[in-house]
């Protein structure tokens, strides 16, 4: 297969002391994306191809970006016009750090902690919604939060809502249209039928650890426990089970994604998604996008269609109480029964088709019409791994990682890092060993070893996996000492916070640990509050993603007074930078004091 890489990227990445070797340039990207990215932006095929290639290097560079810039980002993204990656920061150092890198940068005066904190406040005034209103985020290409307004929905509640906001910065945007949720071998963009219900479309096929086959997709789709699941209307070919339990669906704040599972023999899962008259595009793993990502989708209504990532983490209200978090909006035309369908990164799953205005025109002042859900946040809720070959036949195995090396130790817990394995179709995972023991599996190149004992030297090996189970030989043995001593890699903050109506409470742990982040972040918290029912409580990494610990909601008020433990599922998130506990009050009459908090990483 051929491989490409702009200049300027590996110019980037060599001043970075990070060349690329001829394996790790980028792979050609599959001719639908072209076509679709073409279609999509009123290009040529070599100006798609071109735009791609510069998306591939931009999104290396950010993950090469020295931690000095990061911590001075208030946000990043793909610039098409420039094919360079833009990086907004808060000062003329950090934007000189960033221009040598090879990044273009602009200097901006609110910072991510300034964002977030507007961002609360807005998500606090919305509360359980508010009417017209279905969407606010950050824009970090304006530096600013934004707002949506569906103008003829709007009341003198909406009104009120607006002038309060506008007194926060806010940007508010109106259309004349709000987005819905869309309903209506297993293949990315096929069809499923859940029950007698109008049917949606297949997310991205995926086994559990002990290989049985499922799918994912929209939560809306799989919101009925334990339903028939048909790969044809009128209650025949059945595929399996919708929502097994009552514990593989979500449709609210957390998210919109759902599983089914595949019970029916004949039924086999396929990498190969289908692009609806272009040449098929095969699955190679999963990744997140950026702001200003060409991404493409699969469903059965509008088929193949390519737009532009406009924002990231933007919540959305769709009425009636059904309010989304942490979702990404795109310029992509959608229509009813797309739901739950495979949102691709060149040949990378990306996301599961949430939503839009269900016609394929643009809301006039914003463009934005699609929605979907992040895959990897799907995949690590229910353990579940992407399925990117055929399912059967693949009988080669991935080849031993490289240059395994420990980045840090502390009393307890040893950090290490390798270079990727390669495969024929595609590496889906890790496996770490403490000497012949399975210690952590991870997604990517870096994993922390944690519950060690102080001062023990320890060996360890990892091995690759494909979708297929298919392991790699063992790389090569890693030394480590623990440290001496107690410490370990928790950090806590016990300044006393007061909890008031109507408000959110930040409260900062600032990390100076090496290494990534533990797959299963601990999160431990003391709060003193008269009523749990109206407390949500987010976690925020030190790249602002935010990992919902507790929602809202109850009939009734039950006192909070105590310790309680949380755990987070994180993917290849460095340990280092700035950590944030956010806990939101959305209900009146309420005392309250958030005591302290620790994080295990």
């Amino acid at each position: 297969m051929r491989r490409f890489v702009s200049v300027t990227g590996v110019a980037a990445l060599a001043a970075l002391g990070l060349g690329l070797a001829p394996a790790e340039a980028a792979p050609a990207h599959p001719d639908a994306e072209v076509a679709g990215v073409a279609a999509a932006f009123g290009l040529t095929a070599d100006q798609a191809r071109a735009q791609l290639t510069a998306q591939d290097d931009a999104h290396r560079l950010a993950a090469a970006l020295p931690a000095s810039v990061r911590q001075q980002s208030a946000g990043q993204w793909f610039d098409a016009t420039t094919g360079k990656l833009t990086v907004a920061v808060t000062s003329s150092s950090a934007a000189g750090q960033a221009r040598a890198a090879g990044a273009a940068a602009r200097v901006v005066a609110r910072s991510q902690a300034d964002l977030d904190r507007t961002d609360a406040a807005v998500r606090a005034l919305v509360g359980k919604g508010v009417p017209g209103v279905y969407g606010w985020g950050v824009d970090v290409r304006g530096n600013e939060v934004g707002v949506n307004v569906d103008r003829t929905k709007k009341t003198a509640e909406t009104d009120s809502f607006l002038s309060r906001v506008k007194d926060l910065g806010v940007r508010i945007t109106e259309t004349s249209t709000s987005p819905r949720q869309q309903s209506g071998t297993i293949q990315t963009g096929n069809p499923w039928w859940p029950g007698s219900e109008s049917n949606c479309s297949v997310g991205f096929p995926a086994t559990d650890s002990g290989g049985a086959k499922h799918f994912l997709t929209a939560g809306h789709c799989t919101n009925d426990r334990d339903q028939a699941a048909y790969g044809a209307s009128g209650q025949q070919n059945r595929i399996g089970t919708s929502n097994v339990g009552g514990t593989h669906s979500v449709n609210a704040r957390e998210g919109d994604m759902g599983v089914v599972a595949v019970t029916e023999a004949a039924w086999n899962l396929s990498a190969s998604v289908n692009t609806w008259g272009q040449p098929a595009v095969t699955l190679t793993g999963a990744a997140e996008a950026m702001v200003g990502d060409r991404v493409c989708h699969s469903g059965n209504t509008s088929h193949w269609q390519c737009g532009e990532v406009k924002y990231t983490h933007k919540s959305v209200d769709y009425g009636g109480g059904l309010i989304i978090d942490d979702l990404t909006w795109t310029t992509a035309c959608s229509l009813g029964g797309d739901s739950g369908g495979g949102w691709l990164l060149g040949d990378k799953a990306t996301g599961l088709h949430d939503g839009g205005p269900a016609q394929c025109v643009q809301n006039p002042g914003d463009g934005d019409l699609s929605m979907f859900q992040p895959v990897i946040e799907a995949l690590n809720k229910w353990q579940l791994t992407l399925v990117t070959s055929g399912g059967t036949g693949d009988t080669t195995a991935p080849s031993a990682p490289g240059n395994p090396r420990s980045t840090g130790t502390t009393s307890d817990s040893v950090s290490l890092a390798w270079d990727a394995s390669t495969d024929d179709v595609g590496v889906t995972g890790y496996d770490v060993y403490n000497g012949s023991a399975l210690a952590t599996s991870v997604a990517g190149t870096s994993a922390t070893v944690t519950g060690l004992n102080p001062d023990t030297a320890y060996s360890f090996t990892v091995k690759a996996k494909d979708a297929a189970g298919n392991a790699s030989p063992a790389s090569a043995a890693v030394s480590a000492r623990t440290q001496a001593g107690g410490g370990g890699r928790t950090l806590t903050d016990d300044t006393d916070y007061a909890i008031r109506d109507y408000q959110q409470v930040f409260s900062p742990i600032a990390s100076t640990l090496t290494g990534s982040a533990a797959t299963t972040i601990g999160v431990s918290l003391t709060i003193r509050h008269t009523c749990a029912e109206d407390l949500g409580i987010t976690l925020l990494d030190p790249k602002g993603k935010a990992y919902a610990l507790k929602y809202s909601g109850g009939s009734t008020c039950t006192p909070w007074s105590g310790a309680r433990t949380f755990t987070v599922p994180a993917t290849a998130t460095p340990a280092a930078g700035r950590w944030q506990l956010r806990v939101t009050d959305y209900g009146p009459g309420d005392t309250g004091t958030l005591d302290t908090w620790s994080i295990t990483l």
